[in-house]
């Protein structure tokens, strides 16, 4: 399960209404790389793939992730600090991360 608190579902809302893609949601997911052995990837796309899960937010905002993804996001929240000039990215609690690189983009399990 991927939680997403309202800072979030507002921001991935104001993102699809930009795009136009506004029965879209955000995809989620993990790659190899980054300093730290695995990185987190961001898209807005505009449906879920038949394999994906779509998990749902306030307001109806949805998060798309990929099965192999979901291995290493099960149990995450998704954030966004709207009060913080200096944020521009989503921020992942993630309960699989044993440790993290000084940028937060990438983690280890």
């Amino acid at each position: 399960m991927i939680e997403i608190t309202e800072s979030a579902a507002r921001v991935i809302a104001r993102q699809l209404a930009k795009h136009h893609h506004d029965a879209g949601g955000l995809r989620i997911a993990i790659k190899a790389g980054g300093c730290s052995g695995y990185a987190y990837t961001f898209a807005f796309d505009e449906a879920p793939r038949a394999t994906d899960q779509v998990f749902e937010g306030p307001g109806g905002a949805k998060v798309f992730v990929d099965p192999r993804s979901l291995k290493l996001l099960d149990g995450t929240v998704l954030d966004f600090d709207e009060h913080n000039l200096m944020a521009t990215n989503f921020t992942l609690r993630n309960p699989h991360a044993k440790s993290t690189c000084g940028c937060g983009e990438s983690f280890s399990a």
